[in-house]
């Protein structure tokens, strides 16, 4: 029997479909695509980091260019890291081509766009460059109420509640409650959720360190009940973050000075232990380091109410928790102080 002309093959018909379908997305289903161009700057290396799997990446700046892909399920959060420290968010999301324009010179002001997520976190640092940091937490806040579906108020959250130089839990809490409502699929934030909640009941100033154990990079297994020095530090920290290794280096001087007085417990937020091991190597840091691959994931993270990289807990001979989470300055000066007659 033949087939009319005007008939068309199934086969053909779904293959002319999927191609339509890619062709008017710009991209594979699967595929993120990031075009950077920068002023200011001939050539370089940038590092890209995935802090919900660790992955960290090198890219290459080249004529002040650089285009980044990434195979991908589902939205993310990724952070790029400039030479001098700084970081921008970047929001991945399948099937999608993202342009970044900056000024290596004046990185607040790069604009990152797109997408519906990082058109948003633009226009949000473009408001706020120029704002105090209580004004630019009320304008996270007002956000974040706003939109407590999208992605961008899971990193506003974190970055400015969480990660500032005095953390508001309690704040925080509330705004985690809201985001966990309306985004009940995301793991991350389910996590962070149950980790505020507790965080209200133990490892607060004046309450006695709660029960922990894990096993360290080199084998051993390390547990509160081994904090009996004077002054006892856990410190949770990450090679993709610049910000969190300041405070190992004081921590290295520190216990030098104040042999037998000090004692650390690290926790390395890698996907792997590899790196972190070179860098505690090549620093000369003997402390017990936990590194179990597992990120977020890691029970001694909800054990011990630690919910963002840089993080620390500072405990006296009877494991009572005297402070947490100070800046890397502040860590020091409260050591410092503990340590007096």
């Amino acid at each position: 029997m033949m087939t009319s002309s005007k008939q068309t093959n199934p086969f053909i018909a779904i293959c002319l479909l999927a191609s339509f379908l890619l062709c008017s997305c710009g991209q594979p289903a699967n595929r993120f695509h990031l075009e950077a161009e920068f002023k200011n700057i001939h050539q370089g290396e940038f590092y890209i980091y995935n802090p919900d799997t660790g992955q960290k990446d090198t890219v290459a700046v080249m004529d002040g260019r650089f285009s980044y892909l990434l195979t991908l399920k589902d939205t993310v959060t990724l952070s790029i890291l400039f030479p001098n420290y700084s970081e921008l968010p970047v929001f991945a999301t399948p099937a999608t081509e993202v342009k970044m324009e900056g000024d290596v010179s004046h990185l607040r002001d790069t604009k990152i766009f797109g997408s519906p997520e990082n058109d948003l976190m633009t226009e949000f640092r473009m408001k706020t460059n120029e704002k105090t940091p209580p004004e630019v937490e009320a304008e996270a806040e007002k956000f974040i109420r706003e939109h407590t579906s999208s992605i961008v108020s899971v990193y506003l959250l974190r970055r400015y509640f969480l990660q500032s130089y005095i953390p508001d839990y309690a704040k925080a809490t509330e705004l985690c409650a809201l985001l966990n409502e309306a985004q009940p699929g995301n793991q991350y934030v389910a996590r962070l959720n149950l980790q505020l909640s507790e965080l209200k009941n133990f490892t607060r100033e004046g309450k006695k360190l709660p029960p922990f154990k894990a096993v360290t990079t080199k084998g051993d297994t390390i547990s509160n009940a081994k904090l009996k020095s004077d002054v006892n530090i856990i410190l949770a920290w990450a090679t993709w973050s610049y910000e969190s290794q300041g405070p190992l280096h004081n921590l290295r001087e520190l216990e030098k000075k104040n042999k037998g007085r000090i004692s650390v417990v690290s926790i390395c937020l890698d996907a792997a232990p590899t790196e972190a091991e070179r860098i505690l190597e090549r620093d000369s840091l003997q402390w017990p380091n936990v590194c179990d691959s597992l990120l977020w994931k890691s029970p001694i993270l909800a054990q011990l109410g630690i919910a963002t990289v840089p993080a620390n807990i500072i405990t006296d001979k009877k494991g009572i928790v005297v402070a947490r989470n100070l800046t890397t300055i502040k860590l020091k000066e409260k050591i410092e102080e503990l340590l007096k007659p």
